[in-house]
């Protein structure tokens, strides 16, 4: 296995997880990659791709990061929502480490820099902090939403330092992307995509889940509902510190497979869930990437599907090379592995070896069937479907009590009164709020680990 070695750098480890044994005639091999990085989110290093700063430079601009705030004439009813934004944004920039480029966008129908105002980055000092925090009094609420020239600013404001490699935004919004159509939306989407990353934040109710959660999965962030502006603050806050932790940019996870074998689908099964197969990019013969975007000191599962040419018992084969890559504009001219782990694939006729299912396969399988039960109960209860919404919630209980997911269970109690956990037998509750509703809707793609 190789590992990173540069000083100051996390270091990156692969684990396979897998059952290797197929039976006879057999072509499907699954495997959970755990990837580890320790050491990035505490060294206080100096991200990749950041050349040494020149005499008199500040070598800590190794990160930008752009907030965009929701400032459409709905963010006024309640007056606490745009309170809450501005107290959320200075949470935000006080999180902010010296040395890294920011900048604050008002968001209506039209982007809008606040600060600093001139079609630039500024670089976080004491004196810069206080300045963007001053300046939030010019967010005011008026006007509509079009997500998609906020996403577009925030990468005009990235375009000013192509030498800083992480980049990130934080995205709030209190409503519908009501003043560009979905067209317009998507192209800023597709623009912005693989130039940074989002966290995307709905606050109240009135902004619709699959929204932000397109934008979110596309540009490799999170999702989530603020139900009250009161917790804006502290979950800006949050967002800022995650992001100061990130130290490497760009990191790719590549599948090589063997003459005649395909990758049939790579998918980010923890933290949360993520399709990543549409977005592979071929990297050489029989090699994709799939991007996985920044990392600090973290650990993150993918459930990787091979599909394999069959064989006779007694033949084995390597199914696939799981590498994480560094593309060649951060290694700094080539791609550098920064660590690799292999999947096998053997043929035997032995039936208690064949049928036995890997239990970290077993278990990212339901919590990918456990995603889909809330996801498709919660579409069924906004159809008006109680019979079908009641069933497939159902299933979701049975799903997360079986795996010991704790946090989905207690979210589907705000939803149904659970009868028997064991076989998935609830009633959905009378007067369910619409809040309620978005959070399960919106947190159901968080998974828990695989208990060693």
């Amino acid at each position: 296995m190789a590992t990173l070695a540069k000083p100051n750098l996390p270091r990156f480890d692969v684990e396979i997880f897998q059952n290797e044994y197929l039976a006879d005639g057999a072509r499907e091999v699954n495997a959970i990659v755990t990837v580890t990085a320790t050491g990035g989110g505490t060294s206080g290093g100096r991200p990749l791709g950041v050349a040494d700063a020149a005499p008199g430079g500040d070598a800590g601009q190794s990160a930008a990061v752009v907030i965009l705030v929701d400032c459409s004439g709905s963010m006024d009813y309640p007056s606490s929502k745009l309170r809450g934004a501005r107290e959320a944004t200075a949470a935000a920039v006080d999180t902010i480490r010296d040395g890294v480029a920011f900048a604050v966008v008002a968001g209506t129908h039209e982007a809008r820099e606040v600060f600093p105002g001139d079609g630039t980055l500024a670089v976080a000092s004491p004196d810069t902090r206080a300045l963007a925090k001053e300046s939030l009094r010019r967010l005011t609420a008026a006007g509509g939403t079009a997500m998609g020239t906020w996403l577009t600013k925030a990468d005009q404001l990235f375009l000013t330092r192509p030498d800083i490699p992480i980049r990130h935004a934080i995205l709030l919004t209190d409503g519908n992307n009501e003043h560009e159509n979905a067209a317009e939306l998507e192209r800023a989407i597709g623009r912005a995509t693989g130039r940074f990353t989002a966290d995307c934040r709905g606050v109240g109710t009135d902004w619709r889940v699959d929204e932000l959660r397109r934008i979110s999965s596309a540009l490799l962030g999170t999702v989530d509902i603020v139900p009250e502006p009161s917790g804006l603050a502290e979950d800006f806050r949050s967002m800022m510190a995650g992001a100061m932790g990130k130290q490497v940019a760009d990191v790719a996870l590549r599948i090589w497979t063997p003459a005649n074998a395909v990758a049939r689908f790579v998918k980010q099964v923890a933290p949360s869930l993520e399709d990543l197969t549409a977005r592979r990019s071929e990297s050489g013969p029989r090699a994709g990437d799939y991007p996985t975007g920044s990392w600090g000191d973290e650990s993150r599962d993918y459930h990787v599907c091979v599909e394999v040419p069959a064989a006779a018992v007694g033949n084995e084969m390597l199914a696939a090379r799981v590498s994480l890559v560094l593309p060649p504009s951060v290694a700094g001219g080539t791609p550098e592995v920064l660590s690799q782990g292999l999947v096998k694939a053997v043929w035997t006729d032995d039936l208690a070896s064949s049928t036995r299912i890997s239990p970290q396969v077993a278990h990212y399988t339901g919590q990918a069937e456990l995603a889909a039960a809330v996801r498709e109960g919660m579409e069924a209860h906004r159809a008006g479907d109680v019979h079908r919404a009641t069933a497939r919630l159902g299933a979701a209980v049975r799903i997360a009590h079986a795996t010991g997911n704790e946090g989905t269970y207690r979210l589907l109690q705000k939803v149904v009164d659970v009868v028997d956990p064991k076989e998935g037998t609830v009633r959905f509750r009378k007067n369910v709020s619409e809040a309620d509703s978005m959070i399960v809707e919106t947190r159901s793609t968080k998974t828990v680990r695989v208990k060693k």
